[in-house]
């Protein structure tokens, strides 16, 4: 009985600690989505509430109709077109990528392998000049190809964890399709990646979690806002010279935040899965 007694206390702490913890990550989240509801005035004046006193629904209206004539369904079309098309190109050729270290022998690979991991350690500061003075030197300036079309050679974080996912795969699957009449890139598209689905998925989640929060990548490579992303569209609520609408930028950006939620929700098994499976090895 005594057994059960500590059992039960130790269940209802550790649900009260994890309890605690999620309300402090929350926080910061129910207060910005409770100023998205109040006037800009109201915001700052007591900093902790929640709940605004009087409910200004019309924040959402004001804050959709953007700037100069530039309404949020702009930002959203061309975030939309830029987290879609680099999330395929990322996914695809990863995983060609990830193929080619997995299953084909060729000269030199370790060191190729070496060398792509440890791309993953260099911060973009390091890269960001270098990349800047190349995309102008090619007059890409101002348009979606920065941001879009080096996803298209692969993504190192993606390429390890497909990867790691294909070894578990048995290299008989691929001798047997051979035998059948496959060549290489049939036992790519019909075998392999049919089998790692779940390592696709996740890492499309993470290149769609990347792109949609993108920041400084469209404020280096944009320079109209007619091609503006959500993330860069928020910033031109905040005006120095000017006053702010609080309360519509929170509400924008409170939106800005749904289709992650909606992802994630949708999704979350595949995270989950793909992770916990891409480090056994058969």
């Amino acid at each position: 009985m005594e057994y059960k007694t500590k059992k039960k206390i130790k269940k209802i702490t550790q649900h009260l600690v994890l309890g605690t913890f999620t309300l402090i990550m929350l926080y910061p989240l129910v207060w910005m989505l409770g100023s998205s509801f109040k006037e800009s005035s109201e915001v700052f004046v007591d900093a902790h509430a929640i709940f605004p006193e009087s409910w200004k629904f019309s924040n959402y209206v004001e804050g959709w109709e953007g700037f100069a004539g530039i309404t949020f369904t702009t930002f959203y079309k061309n975030t939309f077109i830029i987290v879609i098309i680099s999330t395929v190109g990322s996914i695809f050729s990863s995983a060609l990528i990830a193929y080619g270290f997995a299953r084909i022998p060729f000269r030199g690979k370790k060191l190729w392998f070496v060398i792509m991991m440890l791309t993953m350690m260099l911060p973009f500061e390091m890269t960001m000049i270098p990349q800047y003075i190349m995309f102008n030197w090619f007059g890409w300036i101002d348009t979606y190809l920065p941001l879009i079309l080096p996803t298209f050679f692969g993504i190192p974080f993606f390429i390890f964890l497909i990867m790691q996912f294909i070894r578990t795969i048995p290299k008989e699957l691929d001798q047997a399709a051979r035998i059948d009449g496959c060549n290489t890139f049939s036992i790519f598209t019909r075998i392999i990646l049919p089998l790692v689905v779940p390592a696709l998925m996740t890492s499309a989640i993470f290149s769609f979690y990347w792109r949609w929060d993108d920041f400084m990548a469209p404020l280096i490579y944009l320079q109209t806002p007619e091609k503006y992303p959500v993330s860069l569209a928020l910033k031109l609520f905040s005006d120095p010279e000017a006053v702010t609408n609080w309360g519509a930028m929170f509400a924008m950006t409170s939106l800005s935040l749904l289709p992650i939620i909606v992802i994630f929700f949708i999704f979350q098994r595949y995270i989950v899965e793909g992770i916990s499976t891409s480090g056994l090895k058969g």
